[in-house]
């Protein structure tokens, strides 16, 4: 036994280290996912403020003369204007020779201005390499954080200054405080500089070179604070990449699972210490269960054998217990004979008629003869109906006592006479009866009747007021619960009503926040696109595809939580039909292909002949979020969109090369904001596409599924029902259609009815750079005021909200004022589908914000050649 429990032991204990490793590298990954990203940020911030003019030429000034005192605190201002936007700690411009000239905390007693940081390795960085890094401790304010730093170059590329960013991050080691695990980040060194404990912090993981003594020293990094070791000893190197360690200084009980993960772009490492007394705990219930099973199996053993020998028992005394059975079926009819003449004994030598064989019984009973005269009872009998002494006689008619009765009203009401004669014919006809009667005083008995051998009648009286009380009491208490179920229901009902007014409420809420984040966003993607016009060197365009791929992810984040929204609340239309897949795949493949390839992959989507009966739009969309996942986390290979029939369903599978998901998260990928670290560093995704398409799968009823392997790829599928093949229309006979003219929006007369200044003011220089003229661009009430006959534009570009005003109803009066009705195109943040299905009924162009110029350009130029052939 002893053998089996300490094998056991280790094998539990080895399968939960394994366990809990594989959570501690997850949360390590994740730990680093969060720092990456707060780091990144602010990465640009430097970047961007390097190209700053006004930045540029302070620090040209400076290399020949001092700035001035204005000088100086508009550019203190400035940077504390930038600081407050971004929301960093601190941000300073430092001249050539490393002192601060501005800074964002010039406000401050400890401020960084007229500060000497030339021997900061941020500084050195810059100005030798064009940007910096580093991580240290303030010499101005005090307080830890990490450097960023930029070199600005004037016109000729000449190096003139830098600026630097102070970031801030204790606010991670809030975060890690509310896990029981300790979590460290060390530097180059060895020396921890970030901890979810203050003992943690500025401990040295292995002994100091003398070269990096001098190198701390030199840079100052961690000031004045004393370097402690942190006392360890290393016990076991397990084959997952752990260590189990004691940690002696500071001291955690028990023996320490200790993971460390490299963050190469800065050389910094992560640490996560995890106890492991629960794995020690699980062991120890797998030995005592391996115990447990070892004596459960002795145990059986011996209930075999026990078994074995009761078998043997019981053949052997068989005929014993047949032949005891016999005699006391014998004992039992004789002793029900004794009774009988016992009774009829009784019944022949009463005198008094009080029978003391019947005295014991807490029933009332009354014996009667053939000719209907007493013959026996006891005194129950007589204390239940109080009957006089002069009726009480042996032979004495038991009509007398129906009568006696009758006359105290406990025969009921109606005729007395013909009670007393059905109660006396029941008693001749000799049949057994059984009924309840309710007394005056509220006494409930229970009658039954009994015809006796050789003539006469016994019958018994029962007292069951309180097992009707009783019975009452349930009734009254059923009815009680029934009336609180009642209640208990009418108050769910109210609170289903309510919680659905408060998601009608959150879903108008959402729509109304992403109408009105849109709307800036809108304007900032439309001047992002005008921006590489005007900027000649490739650091500024670098800059501006940077802030166009920000806006599009945040435009993507938008889009996706309305999206989820509008799913929750039961808004988003689904128009179930037959169609055929393969063009549907085709679209994908013409969609996707050049993507794949711009990252070196291949995409294939394979033929098909089969017609499913699905929501062509959205089942569209479920296989652009496979498709684009693939295409992001598959770093070379190919990716394959394939069908295979299961019944009479049909599996739409999407096979990627990638580097495979563990099981452990296969559940976890499909939850909002999480992503793989895997994926291309350009484009991380959103962290919502695969929620997405959780619920769109729910919403159709279509099965969504991922199987995977890590190192090898993995397969998202979706089931789909088959459709009626025969149901489908035959294809539309394509017509020729006119080549548009080159270049139909130049010249094209357009007004602008919109009343967010910032947007218009974007989109009327996208329009007017493509050669459009915009005789008009203000809001609904200057538009109304300005229509006139013979003025009506080429093409109306016309939001919908337009504050007090609703755009279709304003574009149907500009139609009356001008005396036509030109073509339109509604640009809108509102994503409603009714809305959608209005301008398609009507022949209006619908695009929603944030507005992508091409699709912009592409829709003005189907418009307005449409509107010249039918002209």
């Amino acid at each position: 036994m002893c053998l089996c429990m300490t094998l056991a032991y280790q094998l539990a204990w080895q399968h939960a280290l394994r366990g809990e490793s594989e959570n501690v590298q997850r949360q390590l990954g994740l730990y680093a996912q969060a720092l990456a990203q707060r780091i990144d940020r602010y990465r640009t911030l430097p970047e961007v403020l390097s190209l700053d003019p006004e930045l540029r030429s302070a620090l040209h000034q400076a290399l020949d003369q001092p700035l001035s005192p204005s000088q100086v605190d508009h550019l203190n201002r400035k940077l504390e204007l930038a600081n407050g936007v971004s929301q960093a700690s601190t941000l300073t411009l430092i001249d050539l020779h490393g002192k601060a000239l501005a800074a964002s905390n010039w406000r401050d007693a400890r401020s960084n201005v007229g500060e000497d940081y030339s021997f900061r390795p941020y500084v050195q960085q810059a100005l030798a390499q064009g940007s910096g890094r580093f991580y240290g401790i303030g010499m101005t304010t005090g307080l830890a954080g990490y450097f960023l730093s930029r070199a600005i170059e004037d016109e000729h590329g000449r190096i003139t200054g830098l600026v630097a960013i102070k970031i801030l991050l204790h606010e991670l080691e809030s975060e890690w405080l509310q896990v029981p695990d300790t979590v460290l980040a060390s530097d180059a060194h060895g020396v921890v500089f970030l901890a979810s404990g203050d003992d943690w912090r500025y401990r040295l993981l292995q002994p100091l070179s003398a070269a990096d003594e001098a190198e701390l020293a030199a840079t100052r990094q961690y000031a004045n604070q004393p370097l402690r070791p942190l006392r360890y000893k290393v016990e076991e190197q397990l084959d997952h990449g752990g260590t189990l360690a004691r940690l002696q200084e500071p001291a955690l009980p028990g023996r320490t699972l200790w993971h460390t993960q490299l963050l190469p772009a800065s050389r910094w490492q992560l640490h996560l210490l995890h106890n492991t007394d629960a794995s020690r705990t699980t062991s120890r219930w797998a030995a005592a269960a391996a115990g447990g099973a070892w004596l459960a199996l002795c145990l059986l053993w011996l209930f075999v054998r026990q078994r074995q020998r009761i078998t043997r028992l019981r053949l052997r005394s068989r005929q014993e217990l047949e032949t005891v059975l016999h005699q006391h079926a014998q004992e039992l009819r004789t002793a029900q004979d004794g009774i009988l003449q016992a009774a009829q004994q009784a019944a022949r030598t009463t005198d008094t008629g009080l029978s003391p064989s019947l005295e014991h019984l807490p029933q009332g009973v009354v014996i009667i003869d053939a000719d209907l005269n007493l013959v026996a009872w006891n005194s129950r009998y007589v204390e239940l109906f109080r009957y006089p002494a002069e009726l009480m006689r042996v032979g004495h008619p038991i009509e007398d006592l129906l009568r006696h009765n009758a006359r105290r009203g406990l025969l009921g009401s109606g005729p007395v006479e013909g009670a007393i004669q059905r109660r006396l014919q029941h008693l001749r006809s000799g049949k057994p009866h059984l009924h309840e009667s309710a007394k005056g005083d509220g006494t409930v008995l229970e009658i039954r009747g009994n015809p006796l051998p050789g003539g006469g009648f016994v019958t018994s009286y029962a007292d069951i007021t309180s097992y009707k009380n009783a019975a009452r009491e349930l009734r009254s208490l059923a009815d009680t619960l029934e009336k609180r179920i009642a209640e208990r229901t009418r108050d769910l009902d109210a609170a289903k009503q309510e919680a659905e007014r408060a998601n009608r409420y959150k879903t108008r809420f959402v729509n109304a926040a992403v109408h009105d984040l849109l709307q800036p966003l809108n304007a900032a993607r439309m001047y992002t696109s005008l921006l590489p016009g005007h900027l000649h060197d490739a650091a500024g365009r670098q800059v501006a595809h940077s802030i166009d791929q920000a806006l599009a992810s945040q435009d993507a984040i938008l889009t996706s939580l309305l999206d989820i929204a509008r799913m929750e609340s039961g808004q988003l239309e689904v128009h179930v039909r037959d169609f055929a897949l393969n063009a549907l795949l085709e679209v994908v493949q013409n969609n996707f292909g050049m993507q794949a390839e711009s990252e070196g992959l291949t995409l294939r989507c394979l033929p098909t002949h089969y017609v499913v009966h699905s929501d062509e739009a959205l089942l569209r969309r479920i296989l652009q979020n496979f498709v684009s996942n693939a295409i992001r986390y598959t770093r070379k290979g190919r990716i394959v969109v394939g069908c295979r029939r299961v019944g009479q369903q049909l599996r739409i599978e999407v096979h990627d090369q990638g580097p495979g998901i563990p099981e452990s998260l296969q559940q976890e990928v499909f939850e909002e904001f999480r992503r793989l670290d895997e994926g291309h560093a350009d484009d991380r995704g959103t962290g919502l596409g695969l929620a997405i398409v959780e619920r769109l799968g729910r919403l159709l009823g279509h099965e969504i599924g991922l199987r995977s392997q890590l190192g090898k790829g993995s397969v998202f599928w979706v089931t789909v029902p088959l459709g009626d093949a025969a149901a489908l229309a035959p294809p539309p006979v394509p017509s020729h259609v006119q080549q548009p003219d080159t270049g139909p929006l130049h010249g094209a007369c357009a007004w602008y009815v919109e009343d967010d200044p910032s947007t218009r003011a974007a989109t009327c220089a996208l329009l007017q750079r493509w050669g459009c003229q915009l005789p008009f661009a203000g809001g609904a009430p200057e538009a109304l005021a300005e229509a006139a006959p013979g003025n009506a534009p080429q093409l109306v570009l016309l939001d919908v909200h337009l504050g007090a005003f609703y755009g279709p109803d304003v574009y149907t009066q500009l139609c009356e004022r001008w005396g036509s009705a030109p073509p339109v195109i509604l640009l809108t943040a509102e994503r409603d589908a009714t809305l959608r299905r209005q301008a398609a009924e009507r022949g209006w162009g619908f695009l929603a914000k944030p507005v992508r110029p091409p699709a912009l350009r592409a829709l003005m130029s189907q418009t307005l050649v449409r509107g010249r052939e039918g002209g």
